[in-house]
Parts: C-alpha cells; structure tokens; sequence
C-alpha cells in the first residue's frame, strides 16, 4: 500500500468512528439514559459519576479494541460480563424502540395487531437463538 492509501484508510476508519461516536452519544442524550437512571435509583447527586463511567468505558474499549488488548478471565466472569454487555445493549434497544413507538406502527403494517405478543415473543426469541448460536458456534 502507499502512503497515500494508508492515510485515506485512516481518514475512511476516523470518519466512520465520528459518526459512529456521534451517533452513540446523540442516542444517549435523546433517551435521557443517564438522568433517567438517576431518577430510578434515586442517585442523582452521582450523575457525574454515571457520566464519566460511560465516556471512560467508551474510550477504554477503543483503545483495547484498537491496540487488541485482551485479559484472559475465568469462562464464568466472561459469562457474566457477556451477560451485562447484552442487558446494556437489549437495554438501549428497547428504550429506543420504546421512544420511536416501532412495535405499534410495525403491527399496523404487517397487519398483525390481534397477534403483536406472538410477534414480540418471535422476535424476543429470534435475537436470543442467534446470539446463542453465535456465541456458542463462534460464527
């Protein structure tokens, strides 16, 4: 590769880690993630303790994915971080489904309102049997 190949990689890869970034954050902040989680557990004098712990885990897993860090943990810590990775995302999924009304307006579409249940409980169990088959298979 030439160098002027290298630097339009990196441009493309920093680019992309903006919008991503970006995207991210704006997620955050329209959901009101943080202030929200303050009001249920009733910590709001920590907000900035909840603000700082999301931006620090944010860039300590850039960097570790950027230099390919790894810490080699016992299979039932990784289980358990497996575990509370997937409740943070399934979390941030369901408050922005929650926030854009998606189920709601997708069962009118579909033409399903009598069987919407059945249809969240095929998706439920869709997304668990292929992040099982994933993490099981390594796919």
């Amino acid at each position: 590769m030439t160098v002027w190949q290298d630097a339009g990689l990196v441009l493309i890869g920093l680019g992309g880690g903006l919008a991503v970034g970006s995207g991210f954050v704006a997620f955050i902040i329209v959901l009101d993630i943080i202030p929200r989680l303050t009001q249920l557990t009733h910590s709001q004098r920590y907000i900035h303790c909840y603000e700082w712990a999301l931006v620090c885990g944010a860039l300590w897993f850039t960097v570790a994915d950027f230099f390919s860090l790894s810490i080699d943990l016992p299979v039932a810590m990784t289980a358990v971080v497996g575990l509370l990775a997937g409740i943070f995302v399934g979390t941030l999924a369901a408050g922005l489904t929650e926030v854009l009304n998606v189920f709601p307006i997708l069962a009118k579409r579909l033409q399903v309102d009598q069987s919407i249940l059945a249809f969240l409980m095929a998706m439920v169990f869709g997304k668990t049997l292929g992040s099982l088959l994933q993490w099981i298979l390594h796919l």
